[in-house]
């Protein structure tokens, strides 16, 4: 047995997403379905959740106390190249 859900979007949201999707070679219904089944797959939402602006504006002071550590860490050896740091995020997120 199949259930139905009915969800109320705004016109304009549904013809975007509808082209999206066919763009993409699916249809909404498919793609909500994806979403659903993802949803359980991960437990929680398939994809991460922010508030709208996460970053607190530093004042000069800060920035530069923080680079001025950021030299300190690099004279130390404490740094990672581009291609470390590549490589990492790669295994870390399956690319």
């Amino acid at each position: 047995m199949a259930s139905t859900i009915q969800v109320r979007v705004d016109d304009d949201l549904k013809a975007k997403s509808d082209a999206l999707f066919k763009d993409l070679g699916t249809d909404t219904t498919t793609a909500i379905r994806m979403f659903l089944t993802q949803a359980l797959a991960v437990n929680g939402f398939p994809f991460e959740i922010k508030r709208a602006n996460p970053y607190v504006a530093l004042t000069e002071h800060e920035v530069l106390e923080k680079l001025e550590k950021s030299r300190e860490h690099a004279a130390q050896g404490m740094y990672k190249d581009a291609a470390a740091v590549s490589h990492d995020m790669r295994a870390k997120y399956g690319l």
